[in-house]
């Protein structure tokens, strides 16, 4: 079994260095330009999505009900009431950050199309993961404003006018168009869908720095020390164990899932979207000096649970090939 090493885990590596050497390039034009690239390159990045989405595999996916809305509970609830928890045990404001950015990861959607990829890898149902993956970051739209809402200050952010209106704006209308031109374009964004997915990571990497670079200014990563980035990979690492073994007790031995199934349950009620939290974060965090910090965690749990979803999804590939 040969695994492939991420290179955009070290691109967004990168990111935060360059963001600590150069942090002085995010205020070019008083902070305007990455803003600019911010608003459109998001807003390519689902119209392109739209395009790729299939009605024809999204009215199919419907029918396997009991297996979608268990994906979505896994996404929404299951992982937003782990954390929650923890909530009882904090104390100081450096603890409240550090559960936090934990609950921003909880609350999100699941990935797009590593979560396709390792299904199919791993001979799960294909159709049910591209429809929970398509679903899931359009259902976050809305509630993951609303979970988050509870434990974040608005005090300069309208939640309705700001944070939603601005999803709407670059998610959701940004899809609409893209379905609808779906008929005439969707061939070729297939035929494109390399290209444009080194588009989408140049977007989350541009994210990635301004966010870096407005915490660096700030000093917020001088407030915090070591041992605070060392349980925070622990605490990623638990979190990802305990989420999949959930997963996976309750769909074989409680939904009893068939094996394709529950293939597809676990790999995508089980991932976090980067690309989603990368967007979101501009909105939920907007002017909050402590946006590094908050995506963090985020970051660590794409680059684990692509690594080790990729040996799990070779092992389930093996057991098939073996029969």
């Amino acid at each position: 079994m040969k695994l492939k090493f991420d290179g955009f885990i070290l691109a967004l590596i990168a990111m935060i260095i360059l963001a600590y050497i150069y942090p002085d390039l995010v205020s070019a034009q008083g902070g305007h330009l990455f803003d600019t690239i911010s608003t459109i390159g998001v807003s390519l990045i689902f119209f392109f999505y739209g395009l790729k989405l299939s009605f024809g595999e999204i009215k199919e996916g419907l029918k396997n009900w009991k297996l979608h809305v268990s994906i979505q509970l896994f996404t929404f609830a299951l992982f937003p009431l782990i954390i929650l928890a923890f909530r009882p045990f904090i104390q100081g404001i450096v603890q409240e950050q550090f559960w936090l950015s934990f609950y921003f990861l909880a609350a999100l959607p699941s990935t797009v199309s590593s979560s396709v990829v390792m299904v199919s890898i791993a001979r799960g149902n294909i159709p049910a993961a591209i429809f929970n993956a398509s679903i899931s970051g359009l259902i976050g739209v809305v509630v993951t404003p609303l979970l988050m809402q509870a434990f974040l200050e608005f005090e300069q952010v309208n939640v309705l006018g700001d944070v939603y209106w601005g999803l709407i704006k670059e998610i959701i209308i940004p899809v609409i168009l893209g379905l609808m031109l779906q008929p005439y374009l969707g061939k070729w964004a297939t035929k494109y869908s390399k290209p444009l997915a080194k588009f989408d990571k140049a977007v989350i990497l541009s994210i990635v720095y301004s966010s870096f670079a407005e915490s660096f200014l700030s000093d917020v990563f001088h407030k915090v020390g070591t041992m605070y980035l060392i349980w925070l990979f622990i605490g990623v690492i638990f979190l990802f164990f305990i989420v999949y073994a959930l997963v996976y007790v309750i769909t074989r031995y409680v939904l009893k899932f068939n094996r394709e199934d529950q293939i597809t349950a676990l790999f995508c009620g089980s991932k976090k979207s980067l690309t989603h939290g990368s967007v979101f974060s501009k909105f939920l965090f907007a002017g909050n000096p402590n946006m590094g910090l908050y995506i963090i965690p985020l970051m660590v749990f794409h680059a684990f649970q692509i690594f080790v979803v990729t040996i799990i999804a070779e092992r389930y590939a093996n057991q098939f090939n073996r029969k």
